[in-house]
């Protein structure tokens, strides 16, 4: 099968992979598909470009984004397939329902984790693409590797299974780790983070207090700045007013 077709194959499957193309020029036309793994299909007629076009596509991969880009001064189209990006929320609590239908709103497919199973049922968390009652190793082990188009949500008070999870998280490829708790509550958690094995730059990973500056109260609030703040990072923006930015609104590949 060409690398296009390859392609189209893994879009079709919602799998994640990047197709350049040569847009101009005497190769114009040529493929070279790339996977997660770094493994590649066709070629570009020249081995230093293959290289130098692999990097970039890896690069945007897992930002998900296509873009038109020159590279070694040939211009390539990097079309990238990915699935939806997920949300892996720990602690079966109220904050977490209105959470995952958030997320299915927003087209993320969220897991709900907490090892109170009385708690942790399908049917208080029915957007939830899975509820998983253990705790968080087996419950990562259960939803696959955690790479960085994962973002995980702490949203539990039990210094046990926040601590167990955080550690994880942040020791992982998730690209967002953001807890709940008072700002005494994280200074209390930091401690007991950094005597348990974490290093300082692994705790300066967590976003917390998790979510916007809302001003939220209600359950439904809190769950709308916890979403907020993970699709801000997701598209590498701060989470301010329009009114106040100067740039793009959207961005726009070169």
């Amino acid at each position: 099968m060409s690398a296009a077709g390859e392609f189209a194959r893994l879009a079709a499957e919602d799998a994640r992979a990047a197709l350049v193309t040569i847009v101009e020029g005497p190769a114009a036309g040529a493929k070279l598909l790339v996977m997660p793994g770094g493994g590649t299909e066709g070629g570009l007629g020249d081995p230093e470009l293959d290289a130098a076009a692999a990097a970039a596509a890896g690069e945007l991969m897992w930002s998900e984004r296509s873009e038109l880009r020159e590279v070694k001064g040939v211009k390539l189209f990097l079309d990238v397939t990915a699935p939806a990006p997920r949300l892996v929320i720990f602690g079966a609590v109220d904050y977490s329902a209105v959470l995952c239908r958030l997320a299915r709103v927003t087209g993320w497919v969220p897991y709900v984790c907490d090892p109170r199973a009385q708690f942790a049922t399908p049917e208080r968390f029915p957007d939830a693409e899975e509820v998983i009652a253990a705790w968080p190793e087996p419950a990562f082990e259960r939803i696959g590797p955690i790479d960085p188009a994962t973002y995980v949500a702490v949203l539990t008070h039990d210094p046990k299974l926040d601590d167990a999870a955080l550690t994880l998280a942040l020791r992982s490829d998730a690209v967002y780790v953001g807890a709940m708790g008072s700002r005494r509550a994280q200074a209390a958690r930091r401690e007991r983070l950094m005597a348990g094995g974490l290093s300082e730059a692994e705790i300066e990973r967590i976003a917390a207090p998790i979510g916007l500056d809302l001003g939220a109260v209600s359950a439904e609030e809190t769950a709308l700045s916890i979403m907020a703040e993970v699709v801000a990072v997701r598209n590498g923006r701060e989470g301010g007013r329009l009114s106040a930015s100067a740039g793009r609104i959207h961005e726009v590949g070169a």
